[in-house]
This record gives structure tokens, C-alpha cells and sequence, in this order.
């Protein structure tokens, strides 16, 4: 199992946004969320909240990763829309990476996008641990920087919670 000593393991949103924008990554990180007052972040709360009611949501690892629920060693994450459905694969292999740094080897992911009834298996692949400790390097130096992060200026900053702290 491979591990590195000056990494600082990061919350399962912030290593999802590292593939998105690091100044958001920046951010986040340093406190300055919108999230609390973006609807479409509250819409994706609702949906997390009320769909698959039966199960226990939300268990949160170490103050990190906080698993949307979890059922016969699958971690499952929910989603409210496709829209960065990498993203949300990336979170779920970190996700999987955390947990076996505890010792659970025998454990899946699956991605649900319940507006779409979809479903995708997701698992560590070989590969995948070197290429998230690499991640987390990259993701280290941004939140050690005194400086914000640049603009990204892509169409997804249109739906961001941050748009009006970067744009206006």
C-alpha cells in the first residue's frame, strides 16, 4: 500500500473540484464557500437527502470523506445530474483509496444518478493510487499558495457558486 508522509489528505469535495477548477480548490479550502447559498447545491442536497431513503446516508471518514451511503462494501455516490460525471467517478476512487489506507480491500463504488435511473460500477484500477497521491501533490501546492489561483473562464463557471466572487 503506498503512502506518503507529507500528504495531507483533503475532503472527497475538494479532491472532485481539483478536476473542475483549483481556484475553487484554493477556496474551499481556505473557507470561503458560496455553496450554502448556490441552488443548485441545494437542490443536489435534496436529492442526496431523499432519494435511497431506506439507507443510512452520510458517514463521514476522518473529517474527509463523507460517503453518501454505503451497502454490501459498495460506496455509492449520489449525483443530481451527468454533468461532470468524471468528476464524480474521481471522487469515488479517492473515496475507495481512503478506505483502503484502512484496510478495506474488498469494496466498490457505484455512481447514481437518480433523475437518469443510472448506475456505473466504479473501482481502484491499477494505476489509480500513484495517480491520486500525484493528485494530492498538485492539490497541496494549491492550498499551501498565497495566492489565489487564476480564472478559469469556461461555461461551467456560469452555474459555479463562486461565479459572483470571480466575476463580479
Amino acid at each position: 500500500m503506498m503512502m506518503r508522509e507529507n500528504i495531507n489528505y483533503v475532503t472527497g469535495t475538494i479532491y472532485s473540484y481539483s478536476f473542475l477548477c483549483m481556484r475553487k480548490v484554493w477556496l474551499s479550502y481556505h473557507n470561503l464557500s458560496f455553496e450554502g447559498e448556490s441552488e443548485l447545491v441545494k437542490i443536489g442536497k435534496f436529492i442526496d437527502e431523499n432519494t435511497y431513503a431506506n439507507q443510512k446516508h452520510n458517514f463521514m471518514i476522518d473529517n474527509k470523506v463523507n460517503i453518501d451511503f454505503l451497502k454490501n462494501n459498495v460506496v455509492h455516490e449520489i449525483k443530481k445530474s451527468d454533468k461532470e460525471k468524471q468528476m464524480a467517478i474521481n471522487q469515488i476512487k479517492y473515496y475507495l483509496f481512503i478506505l483502503k489506507q484502512y484496510g478495506f480491500d474488498d469494496i466498490k463504488g457505484e455512481l447514481n444518478i437518480p433523475s437518469k435511473r443510472y448506475k456505473e460500477e466504479v473501482i481502484l484500477e491499477e494505476g489509480d493510487d500513484e495517480k491520486i497521491l500525484e493528485r494530492l501533490d498538485t492539490i497541496n501546492k494549491i492550498i499551501k499558495g498565497e495566492n489565489i489561483p487564476e480564472i478559469i473562464n469556461k461555461s461551467v463557471c456560469n452555474q459555479c457558486a463562486y461565479y459572483e466572487f470571480c466575476y463580479i
